[in-house]
């Protein structure tokens, strides 16, 4: 009798289960990149169960060089994506309907990272170097950096050279660039693990420089946006991600092991995501909410570029507050 009655428990508990999951929402995230600390308050947000509480099933997609998010969620392959705005912009003027719905990030960590050996002390000492540039939207800031500063991108006397870098620091290493491209919290960290250190360097940072553009902000297609259901399960993973953003900010060290056990490729180290967790948390926000004047300042920043802009007019509609506000 008493097998029988647990069984009856198992088969409840079963039930009650499958039941939860099919009242769940399916929800996919396309991240910008592979599995790192970089997105590590969503890996968190679902290892914690914060998105099970809120009522959504999410599968997280992590990225790579041959993963464009733009084109996954143009494909009907995720409801939302991690991006640059500079990208998602860009995307939007060229047909793609992207909006911004939440902004984690508040700053920048893109930087140009030099050798000191090279003469370089400041943006003025650009002109006929070498620099590394990331590509596949990446581009887009550093574009407009080099319109403001009046310099051609196409290897002549009064511009620099740009080598399309691939994701390593390689060309610094080897001298194949006089300055590359790398993130606060990621490729300047490999620069330091290859030997090189603080003072062989000498970096600029976007922020500094008055050419940050938004980055790792949350964006969804308008058709989405056009179904309340949707907008409904969109605020409370928002709410959820914020609440593992907010964890992993506190507890960095579980974050970068909570995200070490997310990836696949076995080429993270426990040091370098510890690094990175504790520099992302450097540039979160307080709150999900984009703040509309440091997106009024990216698009500026992409509308600097002269005859080459990376977008020809301001956008409209372009970001929304109709998710953060329905956050409960």
């Amino acid at each position: 009798m008493k097998s029988l009655k647990l069984a009856g428990l198992a088969l409840a508990f079963s039930a009650a289960a499958s039941a939860q999951a099919l009242a769940a929402d399916p929800l996919t995230l396309q991240l910008k990149w592979v599995a790192q600390a970089q997105f590590a308050g969503y890996y968190v947000a679902q290892e914690k169960g914060y998105y099970t509480d809120a009522g959504l099933d999410v599968t997280i997609k992590p990225g790579g060089p041959d993963v464009a998010p733009e084109q996954v969620i143009a494909g009907g392959g995720a409801d939302v994506i991690v991006d640059w705005m500079p990208a998602a912009l860009s995307a939007r003027e060229k047909g793609l309907p992207l909006v911004n719905i939440a902004q984690p990030f508040a700053k920048s960590g893109l930087m140009l990272t030099c050798r000191k050996d090279t003469g370089i002390a400041s943006p003025a000492d650009f002109k006929g170097k070498t620099l590394g540039v990331w590509f596949s939207g990446n581009e887009y800031p550093f574009l407009a950096w080099m319109a403001k500063l009046g310099l051609k991108t196409d290897g002549g006397p009064d511009g620099v050279t740009v080598v399309k870098q691939g994701f390593n620091v390689d060309p610094l290493l080897q001298k194949q660039a006089d300055c590359i491209s790398t993130m606060t919290y990621n490729e300047y960290g490999q620069v330091l693990d290859a030997g090189l250190k603080p003072e062989d360097l000498v970096v600029f940072r976007y922020e500094d420089q008055g050419v940050a553009t938004l980055e790792d902000g949350l964006y969804t297609t308008e058709k989405e946006l056009d179904d309340p259901k949707k907008v409904d399960a969109l605020a409370r993973f928002v709410a959820a991600s914020m609440k593992g953003w907010q964890y992993a900010k506190a507890h960095p060290d579980e974050a970068a092991e909570i995200v070490l056990d997310n990836d696949t490729t076995g080429a993270q180290t426990e040091a370098h995501q510890k690094f990175m967790m504790s520099e992302v948390a450097k540039l979160l926000g307080d709150t999900p909410k984009l703040d509309t004047a440091t997106a009024d300042t990216t698009v500026k920043v992409l509308m600097s570029g002269g005859s080459a802009p990376v977008i020809s007019k301001a956008p409209e509609g372009a970001w929304t507050s109709k998710v953060t506000d329905a956050i409960k």
